[in-house]
């Protein structure tokens, strides 16, 4: 069977599925591989925010994924020592129109796979893709595939396809999902607690998992990239003694963690293909851009970045190139101040410096409280400080 109409994704995640379902929804010929032998979602909680909201509600999947996730009003964090707020930025209040919208990875992707799948998208599983050329996939193990009409690269921050050269962040983060237990804590609040930069440890609160009406948590704790093997030799009774005497509520999380396999170890990078797009092929999500999850945004750029190229596409009528092009330039922006605010932001929340924090508490999270900077942030961590498609 010729494939030179179809458009081909590599990668299953956030970006990849969405962009599947736009275009099958637009009559186009879809077909994507992934290296899994049956679908299933890497990681744990995330916080879709109003863009990536309202993409959702555009491929036809919001009402199913606030069906399973929970309305997030604030984001709250305090320093552990003396309990002052270093963090506080609402959306709207309870029961208003803006919300994020925390929810478990494995949930908002069977509900985008469903999409995927019912708009007609074709799914090819047990393909890891190394490579492309000529608008040809090769996989390990597999013969070719192609030539395709387009490549869209969605296989993430380990994409074989980008030529992305990225850097690596000092700290990230250990990940773990544990049901939501019999706590003070509100449930449509993330919650976080630091002691000066060098420690956070959080709490999202994320709906349910697909097939369970058990209510989950995410709950995270920040950790020195090099340090994972530290701290799985200093066993859990000294993290479940050094984690609660920070912050007395996480006790009910984190004595869930019976073993150091349930925490899964996030690793961060910083970076941007300066061209997106090349010879038939275009990236999209962190084999485009990455940046550290300070202000939320991962999943939500991927869903974004999907729905610019499908309106590219649209607009194109039929020149891919330029499509490419429009998707690029429709982003650029975007992509560039909001990453340009995680790089400013995430040292003042996760480093070894002591001067950021002091400046954080004192100077920082102050001029915070002052109109009109709360509508700013509020705006920022909804993800439209700046149009996502410009």
């Amino acid at each position: 069977m010729t494939q030179k109409n179809h458009i081909a994704i590599a990668g299953a995640g956030i970006g990849g599925l969405a962009a599947a379902t736009a275009l099958a929804q637009a009559g186009e010929r879809v077909v994507i591989y992934d290296q899994f032998d049956q679908p299933r979602p890497v990681g744990s909680g995330l916080v879709i925010q109003p863009v990536g909201l309202n993409v959702l509600h555009q491929l036809g999947a919001g009402a199913a994924a606030l069906g399973m996730g929970t309305r997030i009003h604030r984001m709250l964090g305090h320093e552990a020592r003396g309990g002052h707020r270093v963090l506080d930025v609402h959306y709207d209040r309870p029961g208003g129109a803006r919300f994020g919208l925390g929810i478990h990875r494995a949930a908002l992707f069977q509900i985008l796979l469903d999409a995927a799948i019912r708009a007609g998208a074709e799914l090819v599983t047990g393909h890891r893709v190394t490579g492309q050329q000529n608008r040809r996939l090769s996989f390990a193990g597999r013969p070719d595939a192609g030539p395709f009409r387009m490549i869209i690269d969605a296989s993430g921050a380990a994409s074989p396809l980008s030529q992305m050269r990225a850097r690596s962040l000092g700290y990230g983060a250990l990940w773990a999902t544990v049901d939501w237990p019999q706590t003070d804590l509100p449930r449509d609040e993330l919650r976080q607690i630091y002691r000066r930069a060098s420690h956070m440890l959080g709490v999202l609160p994320v709906g349910t998992l697909p097939g369970s009406p058990a209510q989950k948590a995410a709950i995270f704790w920040s950790l020195p990239a090099s340090s994972y093997q530290d701290w799985c030799e200093g066993g859990l009774a000294q993290w479940h003694s050094q984690a609660t005497t920070l912050w007395p509520d996480y006790a009910a999380f984190a004595q869930q963690i019976t073993a150091p396999e349930q925490m899964t170890m996030a690793r961060y990078s910083h970076g941007t293909l300066r061209r997106p797009w090349g010879d038939g092929v275009v990236h999209i999500g962190d084999s485009a851009h990455r940046a550290s999850p300070q202000l939320g945004q991962g999943a939500n750029m991927a869903l974004l970045d999907a729905w610019a190229l499908v309106v590219a596409l649209q607009e194109a009528r039929g020149d891919d190139g330029r499509a490419m092009q429009i998707y690029a330039s429709a982003r650029r922006w975007h992509v560039r101040v909001y990453q340009a605010m995680s790089w400013a932001f995430t040292p003042q929340y996760q480093s070894d410096s002591r001067v950021l924090p002091l400046l954080r508490d004192r100077l920082f999270f102050p001029m915070s409280l002052v109109p009109p900077m709360p509508a700013i942030l509020s705006r920022l961590v909804c993800g439209d400080l700046l149009p996502p498609s410009a």
